[in-house]
């Protein structure tokens, strides 16, 4: 198979680092950092997801990677002569002499003349206890020239199973682990990238569910399913450095473990609602703690001299069901309503998958161009188009509601022009349709002054006010003093980090899902002067719809102010029931 294969070679130079300041994704130092205190179990399972293949983070040297390759083999007509040209030619490079590199990045990818879904491609992996990954656009991504083709093919979404490096810590995301990163990384390869994502509030404290996330959590796929408009791509990637104790030899020899327990007949994922009963639900805080919260929120805002103006509190629901929830037939659900909206997925090894449908943007990085995006304000969608014109004419009329969003956009507008020569609103203020909700909405763009200052935008458009508040710190404090639950990545940046593009949303409207425990599903809305907390606990209530349509009540109903908690041992089930303050 080593005939016909296209070559992308780059040979790394060290990044310029003298100009740039050593800084991380934490709180300020008006912030109380809250000390993070991690079980055993958290620990077992940390070392255990970095045993799996190479952590860049750990043993980080700022040294520039051997080479980085992408090789193209020819095309085919389907998935499985695509698996059988990459079993090939990975078996042609077992027996060949290893590269001349201590460190390196490789991706061989077989091109195939068919557009075939990238979640259906992860679904057929199921069977697999490896990490996995997807990320769709809410739009095509970016034209971009696929490994030198003459053509311009656009990428639709992708999926990714095992990891050929990894990057993860307990410790915020800093210089150092984005640095990290990039080292893997080429324009001369824009599709070797890292998908992962980054938890909220870094300073704390991490709770058991999270703790195979770490404080952040990226990962290039070792196998990787790439759709495209008109055509697909399936790759593998081989990463390795001697100096983190991964060599060559064991890169390869997991990259072949893996490949053998693909599987290359696909499964069409099941995209009608899947209606598992509900056995519980919790909401963390109930109705009448969430009444106490906002109550004290607008008494701050009040004031003479606030000290906040804006604060997002957030709302943890835990469900249990009859039967186990799979959280990619959740996604497809998702994504057949999600035209407008980004859809992911992130699993580390042994823990639950974060998804999401997302519609927020928090940056796309085109080389020097960036483009954000402020977000606000929240409507059900009318059932008629004249009711749907009426709601939506009534969002752009609102006092508060412009408000709330007049604060997003202006914070976001400052952030960019600190590290952009220029930043462009259009349009200023106009509605965003989704599915089932409307918001406010407005599109900020820039130009940085260098790729550099990727960090520098992700460090600092990161929480926005549309997810923490205004101040920042301010609201971020009120949020650790009030919330009871642990948002993790929840409202955190999603996304990708390329070599020439990079592109991150935010993780809301969005639930955790683990076998046998049910989901853990987010939602959160902005508490400015005017709220009310009835009105605003209707909008979480709308914002978790599109999780709670796929899952119905078990007969009978449960009252109001009640959970069922369902008990289960040797002898089968036992019910009894709790009220929630």
């Amino acid at each position: 198979m080593a005939v016909g294969v296209r070559h992308c070679t780059v040979r790394f130079m060290e990044l310029e680092s003298s100009s740039l300041m050593k800084c991380s994704l934490s709180s300020s130092s008006l912030y109380r950092k809250q000390s993070v205190h991690f079980s055993n179990s958290f620990s077992q399972r940390y070392n255990q997801c970095c045993s799996l293949s190479m952590n860049g983070c750990q043993g980080y040297s700022r040294a520039p990677i051997g080479t980085v390759e992408t090789r193209t083999l020819p095309a085919v007509s389907s998935p499985a002569l695509a698996m059988e040209c990459l079993n090939s030619a990975i078996s042609d490079m077992i027996k060949s002499d290893s590269p001349p590199y201590n460190s390196g990045i490789i991706r061989l990818e077989v091109p195939i003349e068919e557009q075939i879904e990238a979640l259906e491609w992860l679904h057929a992996q199921n069977h697999l206890l490896l990490p996995r990954c997807f990320f769709s656009g809410r739009r095509v991504a970016s034209e971009m020239c696929i490994n030198g083709a003459s053509s311009h093919s656009k990428l639709v979404s992708v999926a990714g199973v095992g990891s050929a490096v990894f990057f993860t810590h307990v410790r915020p995301f800093s210089l150092d682990d984005w640095r990290a990163i990039r080292r893997f990384l080429s324009k001369k390869c824009p599709l070797i990238r890292a998908y992962g994502a980054i938890r909220f509030d870094a300073t704390a404290n991490i709770a058991s569910e999270w703790s195979a996330f770490g404080s952040f959590y990226f990962m290039v796929p070792q196998v990787e399913f790439d759709e495209l408009e008109g055509s697909s791509i399936i790759a593998a990637t081989i990463a390795w450095d001697n100096a983190a104790s991964w060599t060559y030899q064991r890169a390869i020899d997991a990259l072949q473990a893996t490949i053998w327990q693909l599987s290359s007949v696909l499964i069409t994922v099941q995209k009608k609602n899947p209606h598992s009963h509900i056995l519980a639900s919790t909401h963390v805080p109930g109705k009448a703690s969430w009444d106490i919260a906002v109550k004290r929120a607008l008494q701050i805002i009040s004031r003479n001299d606030p000290v906040l103006i804006k604060v997002v509190l957030a709302r943890s629901t835990r469900v249990v069901t009859a039967a186990n929830i799979d959280p990619l037939t959740w996604l497809a659900c998702l994504k057949v309503e999600g035209e407008n909206a980004y859809q992911f997925c992130l699993q580390p090894p042994h823990s639950p998958a974060f998804i999401g449908n997302t519609p927020e943007q928090l940056f796309h990085r085109d080389r020097l161009s960036i483009c954000s995006e402020a977000l606000a304000g929240t409507r059900a969608r009318g059932g008629s188009e004249l009711l749907d014109l009426k709601i939506e004419q009534d969002l752009l009329s609102s006092a508060k509601d412009h408000n709330e969003f007049a604060i997003v956009r202006e914070c976001i507008r400052r952030r960019l022009g600190a590290v952009c020569s220029s930043v462009l609103i259009e349009p200023k203020k106009a509605i965003r349709k989704f599915t089932r909700v409307q918001h406010l909405y407005a599109r900020l763009r820039g130009r940085l002054q260098a790729e550099d200052d990727e960090f520098k935008i992700l460090s600092s458009v990161h929480p926005t006010p549309a997810v923490c508040g205004y101040p920042t710190e301010d609201a971020r404090a009120f949020i650790s003093e009030t919330e009871m639950f642990d948002r993790g990545m929840y409202a955190g940046p999603v996304g990708w980090f390329g070599g020439e593009e990079s592109e991150f949303a935010v993780g809301i409207r969005s639930a955790l899902v683990e076998k046998g425990l049910g989901a853990l599903i987010y939602a959160g809305t902005g508490i400015v002067e005017g709220s009310d907390s009835s009105l605003e606990w209707e909008e979480l209530e709308l914002k978790t719809s599109q999780f709670t349509k796929l899952m119905k009540l078990e007969a009978p109903l449960l009252a109001r102010g009640q959970s069922r908690i369902i008990n289960q041992n040797q002898k089968g089930l036992s019910c009894r029931f709790i009220f929630i303050r």
